[in-house]
């Protein structure tokens, strides 16, 4: 690709700022206590059965969990982003330690989300996040059913405790929970399509509802499914038009580009 090409498409036009406003900050901090506070209560809750525990993971807890990343966005500008988030990653493990269960559960959401801004930065042009995404579903449905997601789940269950993020449900001790890759993936593509004037709203309401379609299909069963193809299609889907100008427009650049002798 030449320098510059991928500024011109509408998919990858020039980086739009998202600034941190005092608003967005309060809502950031509201959001990461209202976390806490769900986790640290819904145990006095009463026990409302399977499809009502459904209908709050999908339509409550999911918005109020990953609009934390949504306010965040701005963030992604830090300098550090890996350093700050290896620094949660140690505050997450003091919380554990001293038996703060929930503020170690949305410490842990905070370092995997700025991993995911961190990782996001490494992609220059648009399509090559595309890739990712169009190959990440085949990954993890491979991980989930066959490799090393489903040694760990069956095999060491304690591990994937640890480092998963959970969703307690009202009334038990029970939780729904997500790995790491998927809040990492939801931040990285909602960073992308708000880096790249992609169709941000859409993008975050796309992966929520794929996600939620997902945990519905899980339940009865009470097995596990792979989210990452929630999240990638759920990327992939609003944004393919633009997705698709962008890829056709860098291979149009390696088609005209001056062959060396």
């Amino acid at each position: 690709m030449r320098p510059g090409r991928a500024e011109t498409t509408p998919a990858a036009a020039p980086d739009e700022t998202v600034k941190l406003t005092i608003g967005r900050a309060a809502g950031l901090v509201g959001a990461l206590a209202l976390v806490i506070a769900w986790g640290s209560g819904a145990g006095a809750l009463p026990d409302v059965g399977l499809w009502p525990d459904v209908l709050i993971v999908v339509l409550v807890l999911f918005p109020l969990t990953f609009s934390v990343v949504w306010l965040a966005l701005p963030l992604r500008e830090l300098r550090g982003l890996f350093l700050i988030a290896i620094a949660l990653g140690a505050l997450a493990w003091a919380f554990s330690e001293a038996g703060m269960d929930n503020a170690f559960n949305a410490a842990k959401l905070a370092a995997y989300m700025l991993v995911g801004f961190w990782f996001m930065e490494l992609f220059e042009v648009l399509w090559s996040i595309a890739v990712v995404a169009a190959i990440i579903p085949i990954v993890d449905a491979f991980s989930v059913w066959r490799g090393p997601t489903k040694v760990v789940i069956e095999q060491q269950p304690g591990i994937f405790d640890q480092i998963s993020i959970a969703f307690r449900i009202s009334g038990e001790d029970a939780t729904s929970k997500i790995g790491p890759p998927d809040i990492l993936f939801f931040a990285l593509f909602l960073a992308a399509a708000q880096r790249f004037r992609l169709r941000v709203a859409a993008t975050f309401f796309s992966m929520l509802a794929l996600l939620g379609i997902t945990v519905a299909i899980t339940a009865p069963a009470n097995r596990g499914l792979p989210a990452l193809p929630a999240v990638a299609l759920g990327f992939l889907i609003p944004n393919a038009d633009r997705l698709w100008q962008e890829i056709r427009a860098a291979r149009g650049d390696r088609t005209h580009a001056p062959r060396r002798r």
